[in-house]
């Protein structure tokens, strides 16, 4: 990403520690490597590399009846709960969304009827990571929004040591088969198939730096939701903002990982300072301020603007994965906002809940990536197909324009196909 262009006009209450980049020609080698190695052995290969990275012997890569009958014993009654409320709130959001996309029909001319079709995708791959945490709403983003766009086959890969909430989880949300497959080698299999894993035609679901390489290498051989780098969470404050409530949001994305980038953009110096020092202080009793410690030292940003214009740049700029807004005029300001994953108006719109259970989508673009798109929901596994049917009215009107255009264009053969639909004799 370029340089920020107001750098004159911003000032860093608390700077990030510059990135480096290298190990990123290490770990393009690596999943090469073993992107290859799945291709060629299939099985064989994953069950190595099952040994390899995750300490254990992997017989039947396919998760059974009864091993998802065991998770499901494993699982508490709250547990549960909390489970297919989640459930039912992505599922009725997933719903909600697929309801405003519609197919078209229409009659731009007469005899030229043009239209699109909805056509969900066939087979879907998706990774579910491991991870630090036994995430339990990472199953029920990728799954749910692909059953409710009507894929037809949603195959799930985890690594071999997972949660048992988080494989039923996987089973409540409409997996048709989960497989103890994890890293780079699940990806892979998703892109080529073996023995086992079928190819799929979209892979997707976050991971670690290795995981989101071998889904930039997958692109080609099958399409994938997007690169999803480590989390991502800036707030957006003014003078009215609680610093506690601030410090609190942050160090919930800094606790994922040592890299997630976590940052405030404010006008308010007294708003900077005091959550600058409600962060220090709030890390001392996390029980995770191994992890967001790590992340808020080497990535950690508070930036203060002149006014709320800047503020609004230096946010677009960000183009954060999450993005919260804490000021007087919430509302007002989030309609001027153009580049985020997703947004959270108001103080009391915690990452916290969409993370978990409000129904909107955590899996998200970081990087950079909401200059462009935005995450995954239930369009994600649907192809937005044109078609087109000419009648002889059409050919009448359009015939004449093609045949022009063609012949100027030098193109004999696109000339002739057109005019002979009004004269059969050109050929």
């Amino acid at each position: 990403m370029s340089a920020f262009e107001h750098t004159d006009r911003i000032e860093y209450l608390k700077a990030p520690q510059t990135i480096s980049t290298a190990d990123d020609m290490q770990v393009r080698d690596t999943v090469a490597r073993i992107r290859r190695d799945v291709q060629e052995r299939g099985d064989a290969a994953l069950r190595e590399y099952g040994k390899q990275f995750d300490g254990m012997e992997v017989g039947e890569l396919r998760v059974s009846a009864a091993d998802i009958e065991a998770a499901q014993l494993a699982c508490d009654d709250e547990l549960l709960e909390g489970m297919h409320f989640a459930i039912k709130q992505i599922t009725a959001f997933a719903k909600a969304q697929l309801a405003t996309l519609q197919p078209l029909e229409i009659e731009l001319l007469p005899g030229v009827h043009l239209g699109h079709r909805l056509i969900p995708l066939q087979r879907v791959g998706a990774y579910v990571p491991g991870g630090r945490y036994p995430l339990l709403s990472a199953p029920l983003m990728a799954i749910i929004p692909a059953k409710v766009a009507g894929v037809d086959e949603i195959h799930v890969c985890t690594p071999p040591k997972v949660h048992p909430a988080v494989l039923y989880a996987a089973h409540l949300a409409g997996a048709t088969q989960i497989y103890r497959v994890g890293g780079v080698q699940a990806i892979a299999a998703f892109t080529f198939g073996t023995e086992t894993i079928p190819q799929v035609d979209k892979i997707c679901g976050p991971g670690n730096m290795y995981v989101n390489e071998a889904k930039r290498q997958a692109i080609g051989y099958v399409g994938i939701d997007q690169l999803a780098g480590p989390s991502e969470i800036f707030v957006l404050a003014d003078d009215t903002a609680d610093p506690k409530i601030v410090a609190a949001d942050l160090l919930a994305q800094a606790e994922h990982d040592p890299e997630t980038r976590v940052g405030l953009i404010t006008t308010s110096r007294r708003i900077g300072e005091a959550t600058l020092r409600e962060v220090e202080r709030q890390l001392t009793l996390l029980a995770t301020a191994q992890v967001a410690g790590a992340s808020w030292a080497k990535r950690g940003e508070i930036v203060l603007c002149p006014d709320e214009a800047e503020m609004i740049l230096y946010s677009d700029y960000v183009a954060a994965e999450h993005l919260q807004v804490h000021t007087a005029n919430a509302d007002e300001l989030a309609g001027r906002l153009r580049n985020y994953g997703s947004l959270f108006i108001g103080q009391d719109a915690s990452v916290v809940y969409s993370d978990k259970v409000s129904g909107t989508n955590h899996i998200l673009p970081t990087g950079g990536a909401a200059h462009y798109t935005g995450g995954v929901w239930v369009g994600t596994f649907l192809k937005v197909c044109t078609h087109q049917r000419i009648d002889r009215d059409g050919v009448e009107v359009l015939g004449e324009y093609a045949v022009r255009q063609s012949a100027r264009e030098g193109l004999e053969g696109h000339r002739k196909a057109a005019e002979i639909r009004t004269n059969y004799d050109v050929v």
